[in-house]
């Protein structure tokens, strides 16, 4: 019996170093990451080009009419720029398709046929600080807020402009 007592007795103590051994504990880490570039959004869209920046009308005028101002707008106000915090909103107004075809303003309404109509964008509402082809409006740094610009347009009427729709595409960058 002795001899049986000690198989088991020596069996159990196996077991149990054998238990012992599988309840060994590894410790370790995950290392989690997320890299954020900067953005911005114009008007809520996220896209990087075709973006519509908003609409310059001057609505409808005699065509003896001697100024007429706008704004340019996007869902009745300046358009929108959200761009991440940190970061400085940069909006350059390049060319338009008929710049410099009518003498009284930088830029020009075409009718499709032969005339123009001269205008010219401004940063404020009383048309004294005009933005020049080219120019740029630099926006405070940015919050993460988004940020109403206001820009806006005058058009010069002068003599024999025919009755018509006049239009111009005007190219416009924003950097950051």
């Amino acid at each position: 019996m002795t001899s049986t007592v000690s198989r088991l007795l020596l069996a159990g103590l196996g077991l149990a170093l054998c238990t012992q051994a599988q309840a060994a504990t590894v410790t370790g880490n995950i290392n989690a990451t997320l890299t954020l570039t900067s953005a911005c959004q114009v008007n809520g869209s996220s896209a990087v080009s075709g973006v519509t920046f908003g609409t310059l009308s001057f609505g409808s005028q005699s065509a003896l009419f001697s100024t007429a101002g706008a704004q340019v707008l996007s869902g009745g106000s300046g358009f929108s720029v959200l761009c991440s915090a940190g970061t400085i909103p940069i909006i350059k107004v390049n060319a338009g398709a008929h710049d410099g075809q009518s003498s009284g303003g930088g830029r020009a309404l075409y009718d499709g046929v032969a005339n123009y109509v001269p205008y010219d964008f401004y940063t404020d509402s009383g048309f004294s600080t005009l933005l020049v082809v080219g120019g740029t409006i630099t926006l405070p740094t940015s919050t993460g807020v988004a940020q109403t610009v206001n820009l806006y347009g005058q058009a010069k009427g002068k003599a024999g402009l025919p009755a018509g729709l006049y239009t111009d595409l005007v190219a416009v960058e924003l950097s950051f």
